[in-house]
């Protein structure tokens, strides 16, 4: 059965961590500890190499994500779900990178802890609704418009998303300002954005974790 899964809980709200630990107890699940900051989480997780660790993305010292990049490569059995209240675009695809198995809000009803940990048993991931739909919705049409783009314009825009101004890719580059210019042109039309100086920049900062992953 599910519930004889050893878990590990990390939330650095004490209130929400108290309740989520009693909650999983009161309904049989086997918590052998818990963690109220991601350092405390890494450490229990390689020490114990649990069968599951629910997280909370952002926590001191290590954030959830940090802490599960953190674990890969070390031989541990832990799947990883994530607990969190961030239904943006930036975490979901940054959990979508990630060796994750479940991606759950803190808002949703417990009995859908209950389902992601059986559908983890059961080796399947389990991801809530809202996540998919973002992804579908925000993400993968992103996706899409990126794959127009050719080598040197992706080259663009992933410095344009470092912050860099278009006086710098020149210089990077070695490319006229000019040049510069003509290919953020193309990449407004391929992306379909506004033609104006801001819309480029804006949209590579509000989608930085997809482009740099590219």
């Amino acid at each position: 059965m599910a519930k004889n899964l050893n878990i590990i809980v990390a939330d650095d709200h004490p209130m929400l961590l108290k309740g989520l630990t009693e909650e999983l107890i009161t309904n049989g699940y086997n918590v052998i500890s818990t963690a109220e900051n991601g350092a405390i989480a890494l450490e229990l997780i390689t020490k114990l190499n649990p069968d599951i660790a629910l997280l909370d993305i952002e926590m001191p010292l290590l954030d959830g994500f940090e802490v599960i990049k953190k674990c890969e490569g070390k031989g541990l059995k832990t799947k990883f779900i994530i607990l969190t209240t961030h239904k943006g675009s930036r975490f979901v695809y940054k959990a979508k990178t990630l060796n994750i198995s479940g991606y759950l809000l803190k808002d949703e009803p417990f009995i859908e802890i209950q389902n992601c940990i059986n559908a983890i048993k059961n080796g399947n991931t389990y991801f809530s609704t809202t996540f998919n739909t973002v992804f579908e919705t925000e993400i993968s049409p992103e996706l899409e418009k990126m794959k127009r783009l050719s080598p040197s314009e992706r080259t663009i825009v992933r410095l344009i998303a470092q912050g860099n101004s278009s006086k710098d890719i020149s210089e990077s580059l070695y490319i006229s300002l000019r040049t510069v210019q003509k290919h953020r042109t193309n990449i407004l039309n391929k992306l379909d954005l506004e033609s104006n100086l801001e819309s480029l920049s804006v949209w590579a900062n509000n989608h930085k974790d997809i482009i740099l992953s590219l």
